[in-house]
């Protein structure tokens, strides 16, 4: 992933201005399953994507959880921090 405003995305989607957004909404080729999740990324929606992701949303891409619910914490407010 990056993290920077208007950079190409990488293998996975940038997560500039994540928090709030709309999941599967953005130029990145994502999954079927994560274009009709209907999630908006929240705290709270990113801290169950992370700890979960395909629990979450079956059918993603991404399998790498976190399962450190202190990293997700730290992640999460990161992220909320890059516009």
């Amino acid at each position: 992933h990056r993290v920077a405003a208007n950079a190409a995305p990488s293998p996975g989607p940038n997560l500039a201005g994540v928090v709030g957004r709309r999941a599967g909404t953005g130029t990145f080729k994502y999954s079927a399953a994560m274009k009709g999740s209907n999630l908006s990324w929240t705290p709270a929606n990113l801290d169950r994507f992370l700890a979960s992701p395909t629990r979450t949303v079956p059918g993603t891409r991404m399998f790498v959880s976190l399962p450190d619910a202190a990293q997700r914490r730290a992640v999460i407010n990161y992220l909320a921090q890059v516009k």
